[in-house]
Formats: C-alpha cells, structure tokens, sequence
C-alpha cells in the first residue's frame, strides 16, 4: 500500500490522467446507451403515461416470464420490425432485455428511426425479477 501512495504522489499527472480517462470513459458509456429507468420509474410511466414494453430478448428467454403486455421483438429482428412499433413513437418506449446491457445499442436504433422516447430499464429483466414484479408465461 505505501509503494502505491508513493507512486501517486510522486506521478500526480500520471494519475490524474487515468482517474480523467476513466470519467471520460463511464460518461460516454452511459451517453451512448442513453437515459435509463429503474422498475419503480418503468411501473410508473406505464401506468400513468401510457409507456409501452419493448422486450427484446430472444424467443425462449421471452417465453420464460415477460412484464404484462410487452411487444416483443429480438434485438436481432428490430431492423426488420420498427413499422410496427410506428404506433408507440409519441409513447415512452422502455427497452428490456435480460440485464440492461443490449438494450442499449437498440435504443440507439430506436432514436435515430425517429422515437423520440426512447428508455432503458436499468437492470432488465433480472433486476424486475430480483424486486418481484409481475411477470407473465
């Protein structure tokens, strides 16, 4: 531990540079997966403004347990589906995929087709799970 203060304190810089990189790094990470929601604020947006579930989990992890009246389109379908979800652009558009990773390259998709809000849910499935929330078979 003292050989790690002494090395802090003697390249300053160095280390300043690396805690920078690292900000920089998370920040552009979490921009470019766009705004994201936890299941307290995705139950709410659903049942107050009309949010609409996107599930894009594949076929047989959707089959396992779904949130109520999500549509579900794979991410590896969402090219070939966007007119069907034209219904839902002026809607919240929570994306769900099984722990909140995916879910972010498709939001990217959803934005630059024209939805203009478009949410992650922090967690996916395995966090709507772990707070026992509905699911559905």
């Amino acid at each position: 531990m003292e050989q790690l203060i002494d090395f802090a304190t003697n390249n300053i810089l160095l280390v300043a540079a690396w805690a920078l990189t690292i900000a920089m790094l998370l920040w552009t990470e979490q921009n470019k997966a766009g705004k994201s929601v936890d299941t307290h604020e995705a139950t709410r947006l659903i049942n107050k403004e009309g949010g609409v579930i996107l599930d894009i989990r594949p076929k047989k992890e959707f089959a396992t347990g779904h949130i109520t009246n999500a549509v579900h389109i794979p991410a590896s379908d969402i090219d070939n589906h966007l007119t069907e979800l034209n219904k839902h652009k002026q809607k919240p558009l929570i994306v769900v995929c099984n722990m909140g990773q995916t879910a972010g390259a498709v939001s990217k998709k959803l934005k630059a087709a024209g939805f203009e809000n478009v949410i992650r849910l922090s967690g996916g499935m395995t966090e709507w799970k772990a707070q026992s929330l509905p699911v559905i078979k």
